[in-house]
């Protein structure tokens, strides 16, 4: 079962105390892309919270939105981009997307991101040393250049880099990927932000590697507090990982809920059909079970349900739009037949 490592009886609890404000709070957030003379909707509506010390996964195919949902938090969506609305607080800050001081300012000090490819926050030309040290005086003025290394140093050791001094001294082609990776996620750490974007940061890596950087991510997130939002297109990365779960599809979110219980017993066919294309090494069986034809394009959207023309369920309420509705647990799912009213997948 892919969510056999939810059982952990030593995996933290995240407080559901409703009195203790999130540290993140997204609400009605809608990104559009200028094509043409068109412009189409990339994020549609998202909203979610994620409490201090929370792992929060996004996960869906390609195209699904979720890649621009972490770009639209921190504010770096590119022309013809726009987040043309919602709202975004940190630490119960309201972001001022028209105040780029203000944003530069927040980015790297309350909110900081992991991009896929380490070399996206890595400069190739420049030391480690000047990039870390850069990232923390840019925030921090009054930090004097030894004490700005010796926090270089430390975040370095807090993600298992080894001689540590001795790194800061060299330049990012010096490394291994894995290593790079693991710079990237120390630069992130420097100014203790209150939340980490993290986007796939781990794909290209070998699973050892991966592991690794996984328990890094998780053990600074259980002792510093750090709200992680984790983005990915891997099932087995959420079971191992998160605490939560969000599922997009074509800019929307269909399902969201407690792993386990999204694992165990999702609501959305889509969401099942990330599961079972899922290799499970504990279950002897032949072919995957691939989801059937490809994520619609965003200027071709189908009416109606988005995924219907996919589904193995589809009904004629599906030529509606449903809408994302809140169970009495908590879970949400946007879908006339969730799996749980009698059908199977």
């Amino acid at each position: 079962m892919i969510g056999a490592e939810q059982d952990d009886p030593g995996r933290p609890m995240i407080s559901t105390d409703a009195a203790r404000p999130p540290v993140l709070e997204v609400s009605d957030l809608v990104t559009t892309f200028g094509v043409g003379n068109r412009r189409v909707v990339a994020v549609d509506s998202v909203s979610f919270t994620v409490q201090r010390g929370e792992i929060m996964a996004i996960v869906g195919e390609s195209g699904s939105g979720k890649s621009v949902t972490g770009l639209s938090i921190m504010g770096l969506v590119d022309p013809p981009g726009k987040v043309v609305s919602g709202t975004i607080r940190v630490d119960g800050v309201t972001l001022d997307r028209k105040n780029e001081a203000a944003l530069r300012h927040i980015r790297g000090n309350k909110l900081a991101m992991i991009f896929q490819d380490p070399m996206m926050t890595l400069n190739p030309v420049l030391k480690i040393s000047r990039q870390m040290t850069e990232a923390i005086t840019a925030h921090d003025r009054h930090v004097s250049h030894k004490q700005a290394r010796q926090r270089a140093c430390d975040a370095l050791a807090l993600v298992g880099i080894p001689s540590p001094e001795e790194r800061l001294d060299g330049y990012p082609h010096e490394l291994s990927g894995g290593m790079r990776q693991r710079v990237s996620i120390a630069t992130a750490l420097l100014n203790h932000p209150s939340v980490i974007i993290a986007d796939e940061p781990t794909t290209a890596l070998d699973v050892t590697i991966q592991s690794q950087i996984l328990y890094e991510i998780e053990r600074i997130c259980q002792t510093h507090g750090t709200a992680l939002v984790w983005i990915t297109h891997d099932m087995s990365v959420v079971a191992n990982l998160a605490h939560n779960v969000i599922v997009m599809y074509a800019g929307r979110v269909v399902e969201s809920g407690p792993v386990r219980e999204v694992l165990e017993h999702p609501l959305h066919p889509y969401t099942r059909g990330l599961i079972d294309s899922v290799p499970d090494i504990d279950v002897r069986k032949g072919r995957l079970t691939p989801i059937p034809g490809m994520t619609p394009q965003l200027l071709d959207l189908p009416p109606g349900c988005k995924f219907a023309p996919r589904c193995p369920l589809r009904v004629a309420q599906c030529d509606v739009e449903p809408p994302l509705t809140t169970r009495p647990d908590g879970r949400r799912v946007r879908c006339v037949r969730p799996l749980d009213t009698g059908a199977s997948a």
